[in-house]
C-alpha cells in the first residue's frame, strides 16, 4: 500500500485493510510513516537495499520510516497495515524485522481499521491507539531474513545460488565460483552478512519454500524445488524454523496461525 509517501500522518496511527491478487507487485517506494505490515493470509516478499523478508500468516513486518522496499504478493493475500508516526514512542523498533503477532496484537489491528482519521481525545479509540504503541515497543523479530551482501562478487555469488537454489551448494562451490579458498567465504558471510554460509543458505530456501507453498505447491514440489532430497528431510528443517510442518502450515486456517519462535539454528 502505497500510502504515506509525501504527505505525513495527522495523528500517531492509521490502520488499513487491503487485498493482492497473487502476483501483485509494489515498485521501490518509502513512507514518511513507520508500517506494519501483518499478513493474514498469503504471502508476501518485501526486499530492500540490505534484505529481504517472506511475512507468512500469522507474522508480521516492520518497516521503519524512509526505508526504501518493494512488495510481491504470493497467493491471494489478505494483508491489515498500521500506519505509525515515528516518533508515537522513543522506543519503537528502528530496523526492518518480521515478527510473531500475539493474539492480543492481531485483535487490536483488526480493530484499528475502524479508528476513525480523527481520534477525539479521552475516547475508546485514543485508548485502542495507545495500547497499540504499547504494544509494539518490545516486538520479537524472528529469522525469516535473508541480508544483501554490499560487495560485488559476493552479490553475485548470493544471486547465483539463488537462481538455482534446487542445486546441493556446498560452501566448496561457493569457493570455487569466486576462485578463493572456503575460508575466506566464510570470513565474506559473517563479515557481510552476519550469518555463516549454512545459514543464509537454509534461509533462503526456507523463503522461497514459504512462496512456493503459499503459490500451491505440494510439499514434494516445494522441497525439491530448494534443494532437499526428500520431502521428510524438508520438513524437518522447515518445522524447526517456522513451528509447524509443512503440511499443517498449508492446511492451517490464517486466522489459527500463531507459529512461535523459530528454533536455533542447527
Amino acid at each position: 500500500m502505497m500510502h504515506f509517501q509525501t504527505d505525513n500522518l495527522t495523528q500517531n496511527l492509521v490502520a488499513l485493510a487491503h487485498h493482492y491478487d497473487h502476483g501483485d507487485c509494489e515498485p521501490l517506494h518509502t513512507h514518511t510513516t513507520t508500517q506494519l505490515l501483518h499478513t493474514i493470509s498469503g504471502v508476501l516478499r518485501i526486499d530492500t537495499p540490505s534484505g529481504s523478508w517472506v511475512v507468512p500468516p500469522g507474522r508480521g513486518l516492520w518497516i521503519p520510516a524512509g526505508i526504501e522496499h518493494s512488495l510481491q504478493a504470493t497467493g491471494s493475500v489478505e494483508v491489515r497495515t498500521l500506519f505509525l508516526d515515528p516518533l508515537a514512542r522513543a522506543d519503537l523498533p528502528g530496523e526492518c524485522g518480521v515478527f510473531s503477532v500475539s493474539p492480543l496484537l492481531r485483535e487490536l489491528i483488526v480493530a484499528a481499521v475502524d479508528i476513525p482519521n480523527q481520534v477525539k481525545p479521552g475516547s475508546r479509540d485514543e485508548r485502542l491507539v495507545e495500547l497499540i504503541l504499547d504494544e509494539l515497543r518490545s516486538l520479537p523479530l524472528l529469522g525469516f531474513h535473508v541480508p544483501v551482501a554490499r560487495d560485488k562478487s559476493l552479490h553475485q555469488l548470493c544471486d547465483t545460488i539463488t537462481q538455482r537454489i534446487d542445486h546441493p551448494w556446498s560452501i566448496s562451490d561457493a569457493a570455487q565460483l569466486l576462485n578463493v579458498s572456503e575460508r575466506t567465504v566464510s570470513r565474506k558471510f559473517h563479515q557481510q552478512l552476519g550469518l555463516n554460509f549454512g545459514e543464509w543458505l537454509r534461509r533462503q530456501r526456507l523463503l522461497r519454500s514459504m512462496e512456493l507453498l503459499a503459490a500451491g505447491h505440494s510439499v514434494i514440489e516445494a522441497a525439491l524445488a530448494v534443494g532437499y532430497e526428500s520431502p521428510g528431510a524438508f520438513s524437518q528443517v522447515f518445522k524447526s524454523r517456522v513451528g509447524l510442518s509443512p503440511t499443517e502450515y498449508l492446511q492451517t486456517p490464517a486466522s489459527d496461525v500463531d507459529l512461535g519462535t523459530p528454533a536455533p539454528a542447527s
